[in-house]
């Protein structure tokens, strides 16, 4: 390890559950990230961030994706971050970031997370969700995540709230999307709502016949 490099616990890390992974974003992700997200433009647009001052660009070439990935790297390096892509039955099919770790008395972090329209509704994210949330509270030593997700998000919604993340209020004008700033819901769990894991309850809710 370099002098001054403090990488996570339990980074670098490859997460699976059946046919769905969740491994180290790479640089030869380039390609596809670029062709998911020219296949996305509508589906995403709406949820993503924006500067707050200059031109708000949807991010569809490789040069973005280049600066994205250094930057999510850079912060992983620094113990950080766990930038993830999402790999369904072999193909990438979006990504999951855990951001902002914070050591110390809170122990905590956000995750945030987008995938392909092709595989929606399959379930993909909300295990996605579960695997990162059980690997940053067993192995990394989290103790707090939270997701926050515009009111009119209806789908990334559902996925917290089907994994039975709380619901714990308004943030007003959180963050810049889609070119203004936005109210957020902010859900959250601590280790101690999932004793034996997220994943292990998800499989449970999804199981059982209705």
């Amino acid at each position: 390890m370099r002098a001054g490099v403090t990488i996570a616990p339990g980074w670098p890390a490859v997460l699976a559950d059946h046919d769905v992974v969740l491994r180290p974003l790479r640089m030869r992700d380039a390609s596809a990230w670029v062709a998911s997200r020219k296949r996305n433009i509508e589906w995403l647009r709406p949820w993503e961030a924006t500067p707050p001052s200059g031109p708000s660009v949807f991010g569809t070439s490789s040069a973005v994706f280049a600066g994205m990935a250094r930057r999510l790297r850079s912060e992983a390096r620094a113990g950080r971050g766990l930038p993830f892509a999402v790999v369904v039955d072999g193909d990438f099919a979006g990504q999951l970031n855990v951001a902002g770790i914070v050591r110390g008395s809170l122990e905590g972090a956000s995750i945030g997370y987008w995938v392909d329209q092709r595989v929606a509704g399959r379930g993909v994210m909300p295990t996605c969700v579960a695997l990162a949330v059980d690997h940053c509270f067993d192995i990394v030593g989290l103790h707090r995540i939270e997701v926050n997700i515009r009111p009119e998000n209806a789908a990334s919604r559902r996925v917290v709230e089907k994994l039975g993340f709380r619901l714990e209020g308004t943030r007003e004008r959180f963050l810049h999307i889609s070119g203004d700033w936005r109210d957020h819901l902010t859900y959250a769990l601590v280790r101690e709502e999932v004793p034996g894991g997220l994943l292990a309850r998800w499989h449970r809710e999804r199981d059982t016949p209705t």
